[in-house]
């Protein structure tokens, strides 16, 4: 008599591996690869180094019963996890399988994301997130949302020690969005990807607005708009190669140094002059250049990776290597309303000046800024508190900071934009500097008003007035006699001045006054 045979130990656990790998079967990975989307494995392998991921809870399982859950399990529970390396570096990852239940979130798929948020807090190295899900599973009800906070939660005690990086690859809406919001840098993808709080059937309901899913938080949407996303990337590919890119300026955590690049630079600095800055200021000071212009002949080629590219374009943003070394640059953009600062250009540079000082990347800020945008608009939507983040997060930052002014530093925009005031380290001019409580026409109008007005000529009378402020303030020299400028340098010797300073301060220690933590005006 026949007799089937029992598998062994090792089929067994061959059998459970394959199960696995395939989430939520060929069929629901097939409909992932027609929408354009890769399935959560092959994200984790584009962005790992060959052979280096270690899985973490592959054979997990939801605990629910209700709704008929009781029939339908998937090992792993719709969320991949586990540990790996980038360029040679640890670091921890959480890949949501929207082949398995849409990648709702359940009770044991936040346990999973936990337990790798806790492993990486632990061993001191960034998260990575690649969100990819239609939100709490419903059928757990409560359980589900207990999993986003207890995720929430983590986030929150991570921010500032190690770095966190979400990439929204699919659907992130309800609360799922929270998570990404707290982590330091978020990344979406043209067209497939989508975040917010309501979806269009609920905004439809209760607002009656016409509204589809990309204009209401696409990829465009935030990275334009509304300013949640730093990086809007064409396909997933190329999101995660931004991803690789991000993680190379940065330390692994809190305590740790940003890598250093090795640098061959030339013994008199000679090499290092940059002869096309001396040309690139306007000789009209109404006229606009673009500051990208200057950033690229200062740092290293090829080096700049600009953070929020399309929001707030009037200040920039991003990361270099100046001579090897990791930096945060903040520079104002004349190119765009003449450089001023306005509410979105505040928070934009204050949240990364922010995760500069929490994660040893020093700063340089690059000034040219006629004050802050006036107008209703402005004020009501409360430019004072959203200027002073700004203001605070410079405050506050021990990196070493260096600012140049290359054009106008104005009025209460000059103290806020790193001056020596609070707290920079070295402050450097050029020769077309301006540094004075307001330009120069405003200022004679407002301290010879009575001159011009008994004046026989009042406009060549205020003309001459002009002239005579600019001549005394509209210069670096009243700034420099006084040692808020520490040196009025050539443009073309500006990068060497950089890698010297730089350099000089990587030692640098300051620690700010003993607190549970500030209260940074929100």
């Amino acid at each position: 008599m026949d007799t089937i045979s029992k598998p062994t130990a090792t089929e067994t656990l061959d059998r459970k591996n394959a199960e696995a790998l395939l989430g939520g079967g060929q069929k629901r990975i097939d409909a992932q690869h027609k929408k354009g989307k890769l399935t959560a494995r092959e994200r984790i392998a584009l962005l790992l180094d060959e052979g280096s991921f270690e899985e973490t809870g592959k054979f997990v399982m939801h605990r629910t019963k209700d709704f008929g859950l009781d029939k339908e399990y998937y090992l792993g529970d719709g969320v991949v996890t586990g540990y790996g390396t980038v360029d040679g570096r640890l670091v921890y990852v959480f890949a949501q399988d929207f082949t398995v239940f849409g990648g709702a979130l359940s009770e044991t798929h936040a346990e999973k994301i936990c337990k790798i948020m806790d492993l990486a807090m632990k061993n001191g190295a960034p998260v990575i997130g690649l969100n990819d899900s239609g939100g709490a599973r419903i059928q757990e009800g409560v359980l589900s949302l207990a999993g986003y906070a207890d995720i929430f939660y983590r986030n929150t005690l991570a921010s500032g020690v190690i770095p966190q990086i979400s990439a929204i690859m699919g659907p992130c809406a309800g609360g799922a969005v929270y998570s990404p919001a707290i982590t330091d840098f978020i990344l979406m993808v043209e067209n497939t990807s989508y975040m917010f709080v309501t979806g269009p059937n609920v905004v439809k309901t209760v607002t009656h607005e016409e509204v589809t899913s990309e204009e209401l938080g696409g990829a465009s949407t935030h990275s334009t708009k509304s300013g949640v996303t730093h990086f809007a990337c064409a396909n997933e590919v190329a999101c995660i190669e931004h991803i690789k890119q991000l993680l190379s300026y940065m330390p692994q955590n809190c305590e740790d140094e940003p890598p250093m690049l090795p640098y061959e630079a030339g013994g008199s600095g000679d090499g290092e002059m940059r002869p096309a800055l001396d040309s690139i200021i306007p000789d009209n000071p109404n006229q606009p250049y673009d500051m990208r212009e200057v950033i690229d002949e200062l740092v290293d080629p090829g080096s700049f990776l600009e953070v929020h590219k399309n929001f707030a374009e009037n200040i920039v943003v991003g990361f270099a290597r100046m001579a090897g070394r990791s930096i945060g640059v903040v520079g104002n953009q004349p190119a765009v309303l003449a450089g001023v600062l306005d509410i979105n250009a505040s928070t934009k540079a204050a949240r990364f000046v922010r995760f500069c000082d929490s994660f040893n990347i020093p700063l340089l800020v690059l000034e040219d800024v006629p004050g802050f945008l006036p107008g209703t608009d402005q004020e009501w939507n409360a430019i004072i508190t959203n200027g002073a983040k700004l203001l605070y997060a410079f405050c506050e930052a021990t990196v070493p900071r260096v600012t140049v002014i290359t054009r106008k530093a104005y009025g209460g925009a000059y103290d806020v934009m790193n001056s020596k005031h609070i707290g920079a380290d070295l402050n450097y001019a050029w020769p077309s500097a301006e540094i004075a409580v307001m330009g120069a026409s405003g200022a004679a109008e407002i301290i010879f008003k009575r001159e011009i007005a008994e004046a026989e000529d009042p406009q060549a009378k205020l003309q001459e007035k002009v002239q005579e402020y600019t001549e005394k303030f509209a210069n670096p020299y009243r700034a420099a006699h006084r040692g808020y400028i520490d040196e009025v340098i050539y443009p073309r010797e500006t990068r060497h001045k950089l890698i010297r300073a730089f350099k000089m301060l990587e030692n640098k220690v300051a620690t700010l006054p003993r607190k549970k933590h500030g209260n940074i005006p929100l």
